[in-house]
């Protein structure tokens, strides 16, 4: 296909709560949207790397700027045949994987438009539904916490991840694994720790958790190989694996038991593929989270979620959870799962942001033809 036309746009879409982690809190969703033409078809990705550099080192005016001015220039213009075509495009400009995430989805997006064949399909998925899990921040208090985990685990969700930063640690998590004895549960700590603190991941090692998520540094691999050789608990990296290239060494090194894959982390549909194969082939099994994206940044998440060796339930919501309105039309809901309960999300092909809402709440946009 060749490529017409670029819009991009860099938007804040304002939460119905704060967004609490390790590395801070966010009251909006800064995310790049970008439009990618061919003909008269046409179709959205989106990237949503937040408003500050905090979870990784890139930040939506950034991403937005690299777009802009480097980006957007090298593809407007080209025929590109496959994402990998995109990827190999822009690799000249080293890293920018959110940035570059956003035009790889796109991409993908356009091409099952053109083609009239699901995204999933595309992507090799077999399934048209993933089962999801719960999700809770750092809250004001452990029973606010207690009280919606048992309200998660009475809707049936089959897992429950929770937040853990110094503060709001093993104290919380010993309340919560006192009070559900046998729930699945896990912990992202969002590199909140160092390996000094590798006394206090023993006795998280007592707790029967499924995984420990990225406990250590944003680009750490080593000391994450060490903490791994010295707990039973898997460890999941997230932040880390921002590349193909960086997952191999991963799984070189023994630094993981599990590994997240976010599309606008690794750089797009294109990576995350590639991830997934390189995990599979190695016998890694992965899930998919996301970026509090709107339904578009949601809808590839979904897609991509559908692939086999993503065996555990995803970080994936529903709009209602974090938007009092969506920026994209439809929203994404929950449906029931195979046992009945509200648990799950079906494939639906990225929905186009609606223009007044995105009008609304953009900050800057570009356009290329």
């Amino acid at each position: 296909m060749k490529i017409d036309r670029v819009e991009l746009y860099h938007v804040a879409m304002p939460l119905i709560y704060p967004w609490k982690t390790a590395y801070g809190e966010d009251e909006a969703i800064h995310a790049v949207l970008c439009r990618l033409s061919s003909g008269s078809v046409d179709a959205w990705g989106e990237s949503a790397p937040f408003a500050a550099p905090c979870y990784s080192p890139e930040w939506a005016g950034g991403a937005f700027a690299v777009s802009r001015d480097w980006l957007a220039p090298a593809l407007i213009g080209q025929s590109l045949d496959s994402g990998q075509e995109l990827q190999d495009r822009l690799a000249v400009y080293k890293g920018n994987p959110f940035a570059k995430a956003a035009f790889d989805t796109a991409w993908w997006s356009l091409q099952s438009r053109i083609t009239n064949i699901p995204l999933h399909r595309l992507l090799g998925a077999t399934r048209d539904q993933v089962v999801v899990g719960a999700d809770f921040g750092v809250m004001d208090s452990v029973d606010d916490l207690l009280a919606s985990v048992a309200e998660a685990i009475e809707a049936g969700f089959p897992r429950v991840k929770l937040k853990f930063r110094p503060g709001w640690d093993l104290p919380m998590l010993r309340r919560v694994r006192e009070t559900f004895p046998d729930g699945v549960f896990h912990i992202d700590c969002n590199s909140g720790y160092t390996l000094a603190d590798q006394e206090l991941f023993e006795q998280v090692d007592e707790l029967g958790l499924a995984m420990i998520e990225q406990p250590l540094q944003h680009d750490d691999l080593l000391d994450h190989a060490r903490l791994q050789q010295e707990i039973e608990t898997p460890i999941c990296l997230d932040e880390t694996i921002v590349s193909v290239h960086r997952t191999r060494q991963a799984i070189q090194l023994g630094a993981c038991g599990w590994v997240n894959v976010k599309p606008g982390r690794v750089g797009g549909l294109t990576n995350a593929l590639a991830i997934h194969d390189v995990c599979r082939d190695a016998g890694i099994p992965c899930w998919v989270g996301g970026m509090l994206e709107s339904a578009t940044g949601a809808a590839a998440c979904v897609a991509l979620a559908m692939l086999d060796n993503f065996t555990y339930p995803a970080d994936i919501f529903p709009s209602a959870r974090f938007y009092h309105e969506d920026l994209s039309d439809p929203p994404l809901s929950l449906v029931p799962d195979e046992r009945g309960h509200p648990c799950a999300v079906a494939y639906q092909a990225l929905p186009d942001p609606v223009p007044e809402r995105l009008q609304r709440l953009a900050l800057q946009q570009a356009t290329f033809a």
